[in-house]
């Protein structure tokens, strides 16, 4: 697109803009750390103050993706909201719920195992942000019922959903602008990156069960109380039900081929919505908006309108030329460095508009090496497609490192404040921060045998 090329590739300078946003940036990342002020406050202000000080300005704020608002990712989780909000009545949710502990055995960490697997392969076949919306309400569903604290159980969905979301090309936004930029079909991510995520899984559950598998303890008599369970009789409304899955079904099929029907994500999801809310015969959707998480959607547009400011100034672009710089054309080097960099980078900043700014400097840097090349053989060169898994990888799983660092944990993190749970900051990262760790270790050596020494 023409404003990112533009944002990316122009020369910039440390000037008094690049200072005062990049200490708005710092500040407002470390008071949502410290979790003193709310984090949707905090991100408005801060927003606000990008916007005030014209750091950007409002049309780039709010009409330039690369710099402001992804409109898309907004209208998104909105929609997909109101589509579970009219839902729920129908007593789906509480069926899963049911369904899921019996398949456990009513064993809680047998379920949490479950759940992750499901979220994962939904991630993979979906995108990460519909799978833990609509998998949330239902892990709270199943803790409750067993008695046990729910927050092991979002961490791990949360995580999960990353982990899968980076299988495929439509799993997680970062995959589907690499793949835009570098001519990627959904066939080359399931070649290249499903995998190492199907091992990647099989470790985590291994992971998970090292770090909650002893916490999780129930009474026998719960146990026996969900296996006698009617999973049956949680439907109330099934009109209502088949309608909804109907609209469901439709919706997820307009994901899976919205590359070829040439319609975003959030214009499927809110024909859903808008298609639901007729069928449901909704006289009054006052209720069903007020259940939308209004705190965690603008919470999503400061974030978005934060990190603009700083990638318009240029420090994303520095501090990614520097590393970049580092490698001085070693293609192996350039492949780890980008990956881990990616990774940390993503755990602090939003990974969307971290590699909008990323997709630019990898083909710059392939301009310089291969003149004589353009187009798809130069974005294909071979020496350079380990560069592009390793940013998919590094982006994708570096999300886990934080709470904000991908919106699948925003979207946990405020639905499960809203059940009453509580996940802080330092708590998430306490669990996901080991987690990226480890996934970004089994990619390293992933890369390197696959691309460097076997070459395949």
């Amino acid at each position: 697109m023409t404003n990112e090329t533009m944002t990316v590739t122009q020369p910039f300078v440390m000037d008094n803009a690049f200072w005062t946003a990049t200490a708005i940036f710092i500040i407002a990342y470390a008071v949502i750390v410290s979790e003193k002020v709310h984090k949707t406050i905090v991100a408005i202000f801060a927003a606000g103050l990008m916007i005030v000080l014209k750091i950007l300005e409002q049309h780039e704020a709010f009409h330039i993706e690369e710099l402001g608002v992804d409109w898309n990712v907004i209208f998104l989780l909105i929609s997909m909201m109101v589509i579970i909000n009219l839902m729920k009545p129908s007593g789906i949710f509480e069926y899963i719920a049911i369904k899921s502990a019996k398949l456990g055995k009513g064993e809680p960490f047998r379920i949490m195992a479950i759940f992750a697997i499901v979220t994962a392969v939904l991630s993979a076949l979906l995108d990460n942000v519909t799978t833990v919306l609509l998998i949330t309400p239902v892990t709270v569903l199943i803790a409750d019922a067993l008695e046990i604290d729910p927050i092991p159980y979002l961490i791990s969905c949360a995580l999960a959903s990353n982990i899968g979301g980076t299988a495929t090309l439509i799993g997680d936004p970062p995959n589907i602008m690499i793949a835009s930029k570098a001519y990627l079909t959904f066939m080359d991510f399931i070649y290249h990156l499903t995998p190492i995520v199907i091992i990647m899984m099989i470790i985590y559950i291994f992971t998970i069960k090292f770090l909650w598998g002893k916490k999780l303890i129930t009474k026998d008599s719960l146990k026996q109380r969900i296996m006698e369970m009617d999973e049956n009789q949680a439907i109330k409304d099934p009109v209502m039900l088949k309608k909804s899955l109907f609209v469901l079904a439709l919706v997820l099929t307009g994901f899976v081929l919205h590359g070829f029907l040439h319609l975003q994500p959030a214009t499927v999801a809110l024909f859903g919505a808008g298609l639901l809310l007729l069928l449901s015969k909704t006289h009054e959707p006052h209720h069903i908006f007020s259940e939308v998480e209004w705190p965690t959607i603008f919470f999503f547009i400061g974030l978005f309108i934060i990190v603009g400011g700083v990638v318009k100034v240029g420090l994303i672009k520095w501090m990614s030329l520097q590393i970049l710089n580092l490698t001085q054309g070693n293609m192996f080097a350039t492949s780890m460095v980008v990956m881990w960099f990616s990774a940390f980078a993503s755990a602090i900043v939003d990974n969307i508009p971290y590699v909008a700014t990323m997709n630019p400097l990898v083909i710059d840097m392939a301009k310089q090496l291969w003149p004589e090349l353009s187009g798809f053989k130069l974005l294909h060169h071979p020496d350079l497609m380990p560069v592009w898994w390793s940013l998919a990888l590094g982006a994708c799983l570096g999300g886990n490192g934080s709470a904000i660092g991908a919106s699948a944990n925003v979207i946990v993190i405020g639905l499960s404040e809203k059940a009453g749970n509580k996940i802080s900051f330092i708590k998430f990262m306490a669990y996901g921060m080991p987690v990226m760790i480890i996934t970004v270790i089994i990619s390293t050596i992933y890369v390197w045998l696959r691309y460097y020494v076997l070459k395949v």
